[in-house]
């Protein structure tokens, strides 16, 4: 099962949400992969911590390969980092992505990360791919590798008017580039249960017939402590209320396709 976290707006929580979701599946017994398609590389520092920076295969590596015919290139497993936490491998940003989207768009190498994704089917039970905030390259090519679509949500108007446009945005790659992409669902992130603004807002989504996931992801100082140590939350407290959250989350996808 190959699931792309995608949100058009920046701070809502992608890398958080799809490394520790990924984390989880990993501790599940799943051999899982993380994509990080951001050229910021957040979900790389999350997972690798300081080591992110010194790896000598990474996503700017592959598609810059993609780009120059190679006697001998390099095998897609080479771009696959191990981290520190069994089961789970994560194919490295770096900054250098984003020098490289101009040339990828205008060669047309949109289909390569599904090709490379293809490739490693064997190796990996469900993959987490992080994408940039933006309607880009490599946004697209993550929606058109992935067989759903996680949408993080944090609750406030300006999100909610961002949302239709990025709905429609994936309904159009569904029907021109991947008839088997699904929008799996909203993830309500940094939700405050005691605000009336969130409650109204989630529930208008739920009223219009969109898919929000449950459980909802509270917002908590601990996640900023997780990220400051480069450990997901399942390793850091697996019994805080937020790690517990994110167990019932992945649950709740489990249940909903398998994987």
């Amino acid at each position: 099962m190959r699931r792309v976290v995608f949100n058009q707006k920046g701070g809502v929580g992608k890398s958080t949400i799809a490394c520790n979701l990924a984390a989880i599946s990993a501790r599940q017994g799943l051999r899982t992969l993380v994509v990080d398609l951001d050229p910021q590389g957040n979900s790389t520092q999350y997972l690798l911590g300081a080591g992110g920076g010194a790896l000598e295969a990474t996503l700017a590596d592959f598609f810059d390969q993609t780009l120059n015919f190679k006697l001998n290139p390099r095998a897609i497993t080479d771009f696959v980092a191990v981290t520190p936490f069994a089961g789970l491998h994560v194919m490295p940003s770096h900054p250098q992505l984003e020098e490289l989207q101009g040339k990828l768009e205008s060669r047309y190498k949109i289909y390569k990360l599904r090709d490379a994704l293809d490739e490693l089917s064997d190796d990996f039970d469900c993959v987490f791919i992080d994408t940039p905030p933006a309607l880009n390259f490599f946004t697209r090519s993550a929606l058109i590798a992935a067989d759903a679509c996680l949408i993080p949500f944090d609750c406030d108007e300006f999100s909610r008017k961002a949302l239709y446009s990025l709905l429609e945005s994936v309904r159009e790659i569904k029907s021109d580039h991947n008839r088997g992409l699904e929008v799996e669902g909203i993830v309500v992130n940094q939700f405050q249960p005691r605000a009336s603004l969130p409650q109204k807002v989630v529930q208008e989504l739920i009223d219009e017939g969109l898919t929000v996931l449950q459980p909802y992801l509270s917002a908590s100082v601990k996640i900023k402590e997780s990220h400051a140590q480069s450990t997901p939350m399942i390793h850091l407290d697996p019994k805080h209320k937020l790690s517990q959250e994110y167990v019932a989350l992945h649950d709740t996808l489990t249940r909903r396709h398998g994987a």
